[in-house]
């Protein structure tokens, strides 16, 4: 099985390296990484297999002062690579974040301990660059995004509206023309954005999984929620875990809903997914977030620095619309762009 996922593995990733990174010889390409896990050995086999000549660094073997020596004889452009079975500590500082800041093409995949064997193939899977679904279809959505007056969510429990303006739409597809970074964590997949008032937020849905504690995705039996102006109760059909997660929330501040998430990933979806939040938020369908916390949006009052949670929870969708047009439905998204490319 692993040698069958190497060869699939390293087919997505020359893909990614090349079409989405746009990256060529003659410049630099590192792999950094460790082998404290299958998945982590098998993404890098997949890495040798895919950048023929890629210098290998493993981290277990190599003094932080010499890796962060070898960053520092590299020219914007070149590439780096991190494969982490957890995540590398070389500073305090985010060591991605680092590389952008030397203008370094960066990938990054970490936390990698919390797949399961189960859960090998759907990660690669999810890892595919289909270059002409994710752009075309994040380009249709964030398109439609700009002015939209409404975002409608149809689930079991009932529907879920956002009453717009919306704030400006982020891209998390593989295209990078224009943006300071080239790269970020992988796989991708997604557009987000967020109500610019936040109170616009109203009705009931259900949801089908959401973030523990540890920052892994919890499935139970689908659930009902309540949002009213913004602020999001849970049903009595909720787990207990749920509801523990919502007072640890209320702990530190108001249970808000702020980003709206358009994952595109159609590896993962409800009954196919891996247990790393930050993996399975771009399964194919709707994410929301819960707490004050958002990197991207700043709000009025809400002080970045005082703000503490932003916990993924998933929405168990039948249909959504921006307006009156429907761009989600039978779990694939039906913008023109998406149908065009087989989505």
């Amino acid at each position: 099985m692993i040698d069958s996922l190497r060869a699939e593995a390293a087919a997505h990733l020359r893909d990614v390296v090349t079409q989405a990174l746009c990256y060529a010889p003659p410049a630099d390409a590192v792999l950094v990484f460790d082998r404290r896990s299958a998945l982590a050995s098998l993404l890098t086999d997949a890495y040798i297999d895919a950048v023929p000549g890629i210098e290998q660094v493993d981290f277990d073997a190599t003094p932080a002062d010499a890796v962060l020596a070898r960053f520092e004889t590299l020219s914007p452009g070149d590439l780096v690579i991190l494969v982490q079975t957890e995540n590398f500590r070389l500073n305090e500082f985010r060591l991605r974040i680092e590389l952008f800041k030397r203008g370094l093409k960066t990938i990054e995949h970490h936390h990698l301990i919390r797949q399961t064997p189960e859960q090998y193939q759907t990660f690669v899977d999810a890892l595919a660059y289909d270059a002409a679904y994710f752009r075309n279809t994040g380009a249709a959505l964030r398109d439609r995004l700009k002015d939209a007056k409404s975002i409608t969510v149809e689930s079991p429990a009932g529907v879920l509206t956002f009453a717009g303006p919306f704030e400006e739409p982020k891209l998390n597809v593989g295209d990078y023309t224009g943006m300071e970074n080239v790269g970020g964590m992988y796989p991708i997949g997604e557009v987000f954005t967020e109500c610019v008032d936040l109170s616009r937020a109203q009705g009931e849905v259900t949801l089908f999984a959401f973030a523990d504690r540890e920052f892994q995705v919890q499935m139970p039996t689908p659930f009902s929620v309540t949002i009213r102006e913004g602020l999001l109760e849970a049903g009595e059909d909720a787990p207990a875990a749920f509801h523990d997660l919502l007072a640890m929330i209320r702990e530190a501040e108001p249970v808000r809903v702020r980003e709206i998430g358009f994952g595109l990933n159609r590896a993962m979806r409800k009954g196919r997914w891996v247990n790393d939040i930050g993996t399975f938020e771009r399964q194919c369908g709707l994410h929301l977030s819960l707490g004050e916390k958002h990197a991207v949006y700043k709000k009025p009052g809400l002080n970045p620095k005082n703000t503490r949670y932003h916990v993924d929870v998933f929405v168990d969708v039948t249909r959504m619309l921006i307006d009156d047009e429907v761009v989600y439905q039978d779990g694939r998204y039906t913008v023109p762009a998406a149908a065009r490319t087989g989505a």
